[in-house]
């Protein structure tokens, strides 16, 4: 154990890149899937000084599975070769970055937008375009716009209007950009929303009629350059809730009890309110070691007509990584799906009797409907990524699909893509594609249909 969490146990970096071909397979794999798997997240390429490494400043790494006519062909992982990476790698530059400066390899997201592949960071810090194979191409310009922003890892695809929407920070600035590119990626337009003391402003969300805006304590600090992440919480600011229509225009903000919103799940239109569910971090958030937070799932109402906001709990274990059915993205839904997982910290020295580092791993579905949630549960030391969901072939249901999620199995000391069918939550997995190496706990992830043949229309959602 190195001391710092997130260089050992789960979080641990894996040291090669691999390619394994015929995956094997236990139970079966429906037979409509055709399309890829795809994660992102930091795994550091060298380490200067294990203590005082940060887990988000590592090197993007892009896991992936494709998976076609119920046979899983094959995994690969491959870092993304931003300038720092490709020269440690020994190996030739891939494109030339705007910003040598801000020039890091995108370590968040990895989307499929009209037959192409990117990997997604935040900032202000350009996205990189990678083959279909998950190597890396270069630096693009995917939402850029002239003030230097670019499209953020949690851009959403509205499914009516074909329209991708991306809220955009850029460290140091007192301004974000609302930017709206069309299905193919080009930019229609961007609103400029003034945000006093810049604050982190990680994600947003998007209804018929408004786009929401998370303005919260966690604020950047110039003092706090040198370490990489220079933003810091600010007991003095209020965390707020801003509602401003889609095509720009006057926000409004709405104050909440302090705290950072990690993720949307979802945001939709009744009547004259707007209903918000997030992942809600609590007071006191820090972004250097994230593992120690409590987040939980609450439902935040904005009534338009009163100018009120009401907080509610939907749901108080402790998860991350929402996501849902990518068709009611924005509109009324029932179920949402999150990940539990609850570190247990390292023994402090001789004497500590508590238990060494492991994990309480589960998948939840939120019936929110009914106010209801039921756990998918993969062990202590089965530690479980985000969860993505995947419609069936021909969906009967909100919930007829499959929810998919990369999970360490501590007996074979390897990673399986697990599938659960969301009709049948806690039954056994309909299947657990076996991987030769081990995920480490990472961010976020894709299920993009198609292959180098068929230009998918879209597949970001998250």
């Amino acid at each position: 154990m190195t001391g710092n969490r997130y260089l050992s146990g789960a979080f641990a970096p894996v040291t090669e890149e691999i390619t394994a071909y015929d995956l094997p397979v236990t139970g079966r794999l429906p037979a409509h899937l055709n399309g890829r798997y795809l994660r992102n997240g930091p795994n550091p390429l060298g380490i200067e000084d294990a203590a005082t490494h940060l887990w988000t400043l590592g090197a993007g790494m892009v896991h992936g599975v494709r998976i076609r006519d119920g046979r899983a062909e094959w995994y690969r992982n491959r870092w993304v070769r931003s300038t720092a990476v490709a020269d440690r790698l020994g190996e030739p530059r891939r494109g030339t970055p705007v910003d040598e400066l801000m020039d890091i390899s995108p370590n968040v997201q990895v989307v499929g937008l009209a037959g192409r592949t990117f990997a997604l960071i935040e900032g202000g810090i350009r996205p990189y375009e990678l083959t279909y194979d998950l190597d890396t191409i270069g630096p693009c310009a995917l939402g850029a716009t002239p003030q230097g922003y670019s499209a953020n890892a949690h851009s959403l695809f509205d499914p009516r209007t074909r329209e991708l929407h991306s809220l955009a920070f850029r460290y140091g600035s007192d301004q974000v950009q609302h930017i709206v590119m069309d299905e193919s990626g080009v930019v229609l337009r961007a609103t400029a929303i003034e945000v006093p003391g810049n604050p982190y402003m990680h994600d947003f969300a998007l209804t018929d009629r408004h786009v929401l805006l998370f303005d919260s304590p966690v604020v950047f600090s110039a003092a706090h350059l040198p370490t990489g992440i220079p933003f810091v919480w600010d007991g003095n600011r209020p965390a707020r809730v801003g509602v401003m229509p889609r095509a720009g225009g006057a926000v409004r903000w709405f104050e909440v009890a302090p705290s950072l919103v990690g993720h949307t799940l979802n945001a939709y239109e009744d009547g004259s309110e707007v209903v918000i569910d997030v992942v809600r971090h609590p007071e006191g958030f820090d972004i250097r070691d994230v593992g120690t937070s409590r987040p939980t799932l609450d439902r935040w109402t904005v009534d338009l007509t009163a100018g009120k906001l009401r907080e509610d709990r939907l749901d108080d274990r402790v998860q991350e990584f929402p996501r849902l059915n990518p068709r009611y993205s924005g509109r009324p839904y029932r179920y949402g799906y999150t990940a539990a997982v609850e570190l247990y910290a390292p023994p402090a020295g001789p004497g500590d009797t508590r238990p060494d580092e492991g994990f309480s791993n589960a998948l939840l579905k939120h019936d929110l409907l009914r106010g209801t949630s039921e756990a998918h549960e993969f062990g202590r030391y089965g530690a479980v990524s985000e969860g993505v969901f995947v419609p069936a072939g021909s969906p009967t249901a909100e919930d007829d699909g499959y929810v998919m999620a990369y999970v360490f199995d501590p007996e074979r000391g390897a990673t399986d893509l697990v599938l659960l069918s969301a009709l049948d939550f806690t039954g056994e997995p309909i299947a657990r594609i076996h991987l030769p190496v081990r995920v480490p706990l990472g961010l976020h992830g894709s299920w993009v249909p198609g292959d180098e043949r068929e230009v998918p229309r879209y597949a970001l959602a998250g």
